[in-house]
């Protein structure tokens, strides 16, 4: 019978078309599939990883939040280092930005919505979270005889809690440095001050003659102060030495010892120093830290050092596009004050952790461990990186190179004081800063204030 047949071809004709749909389908997929693999590799994923990457974007549109303290210049960069990584793995980077980044952490972890991410600005905070348990172990899925290759033991140990490593650090940053304008010293005929009588004779020449030789703004949102605690910080380990600045750190003295109110009062010749800083010291308070280094470069300039860290050649690079690294930007070592610690140097730098345990977090930091991806950043300026695979070729210009180097061969480095307290110790600090600057005549009560903090928040 003609119409059973005519059926039967049809439902036939239409198997074989699928059929052969679904073997393009799969030829495509494993084509796919293969370009996928390659371009993973070229990332420096290991082929574990991109396989089970593959398998987690097989079932879902894939993406990863990572929360951050960077704003303006240094996300722009960030966002820059992720693309090579979105586009090659379809996998999106969701960059949150927060100076109150502690707040907001704790409040995603209480609600169990961590992301996967972190980008942590102190390793103290990485001790709290791995000892909380709130962790993924980065040695469980990283290669680390590459790890140990491209970072040094010190590094390593740092981003380690209990044996197990938590942290990769990232960004690292130089703040044994003052930063100025060569042109600008030279016209006034005067030289680098080497010691710290010799900085002060310095600024005192400059403010005879009508100028400002400071710039300085501590306004960091919920992070306000923290510019304020690295000019302690850096001076305290300059006249005590690394030895009693650990002891300090670890809350083996009290921040009632003599010797932390010698370095605050220290400080404070520079807070209050005479014609030293244009409407100082309140306006202090009120400027923006980013905004207070363009001041040395302005046309005039509206002061001459600004104190910070070596990520401010990229702020003010970015400002200034025209400006002459060398000639026009330089920095300077942090003048001595006792000369057996003049090469001691404090930094900081920023630790990737993870948060939750997926194939696109794990991707995403074996990654951010690659040289490949750090030297984008590298390339565009403001970042200091601690993996030795990164060439010094990459650092786009004599000064940004200078300062890697002296990072990596200070033969004295201590981390910033405050980023190896305990959070809550550190905003205590921060805290404490605002209202030193506000009244300095009130330090006995400041210091008592932040001692009473550290005694509640230390582990006995």
């Amino acid at each position: 019978m003609p119409a059973p047949h005519h059926h039967h071809q049809w439902r036939d004709e239409r198997s074989g078309r699928q059929a052969l749909y679904q073997r393009r389908q799969g030829k495509q997929g494993r084509l796919r599939r293969r370009v996928f693999l390659q371009r993973a590799v070229t990332l420096g994923l290991a082929a574990h990883s991109a396989l089970a990457l593959l398998a987690a974007c097989d079932n879902q549109s894939a993406s990863i939040d990572v929360l951050t303290v960077w704003s303006s210049e240094e996300q722009d960069s960030f966002r820059a280092v992720v693309a090579p990584f979105e586009q090659q793995t379809q996998i999106k980077v969701q960059v949150v930005s927060t100076r109150d980044q502690d707040t907001l952490l704790t409040t995603l972890l209480r609600a169990n919505t961590p992301p996967g991410v972190a980008i942590l600005p102190n390793p103290g905070g990485m001790q709290q979270l791995a000892a909380q348990g709130k962790l993924l172990p980065l040695d469980s899925f990283l290669d680390m005889e590459t790890i140990k290759r491209d970072y040094t033991r010190t590094w390593i140990d740092l981003g380690s809690y209990k044996g197990a490593l938590y942290a990769l650090f990232y960004k690292a940053a130089n703040k044994g440095i003052i930063w100025y304008n060569p042109k600008q010293l030279q016209a006034l005929g005067l030289r680098i001050p080497r010691t710290w009588d010799e900085l002060i004779a310095v600024s005192n020449a400059i403010a005879a003659r009508g100028r400002y030789p400071w710039a300085l703004g501590v306004e960091s949102a919920a992070s306000s102060g923290w510019p304020a605690a690295d000019w302690i910080a850096e001076l305290y380990l300059k006249e005590w030495g690394p030895e009693m600045y650990q002891r300090w750190v670890n809350h083996k003295i009290a921040w009632t010892d003599p010797t932390l109110k010698q370095t605050f009062r220290r400080f404070n010749s520079i807070l209050n120093g005479k014609h030293y800083i244009q409407n100082g010291p309140s306006s202090v308070l009120l400027t923006n830290f980013q905004d207070a280094s363009y001041a040395p470069f302005e046309q005039p300039p509206r002061a001459y050092f600004y104190y910070s860290g070596d990520f401010v050649l990229g702020f003010v690079t970015s400002r200034f596009p025209t400006i002459v690294p060398g000639e026009e930007i330089n920095f300077f070592p942090f003048p001595a004050i006792d000369p057996r610690y003049a090469d001691a140097v404090t930094g900081g730098a920023d630790a990737v952790v993870a948060l939750q345990d997926t194939a696109e977090v794990r991707a995403l930091v074996q990654y951010l461990a690659s040289a490949q991806a750090q030297e984008i950043w590298v390339r565009r300026g403001g970042f200091t990186s601690v993996n030795k695979a990164v060439p010094m070729s990459a650092y786009p210009n004599p000064v940004a190179r200078a300062s890697a180097q002296m990072l990596s061969t200070a033969p004295l480095f201590c981390f910033g004081a405050g980023d190896l307290m305990p959070p809550v110790v550190q905003h205590a600090f921060w805290k404490g800063m605002l209202a030193f600057i506000q009244a300095p005549d009130q330090l006995d009560t400041i210091l008592e204030s932040i001692e009473a903090v550290a005694r509640r928040n230390y582990p006995d």
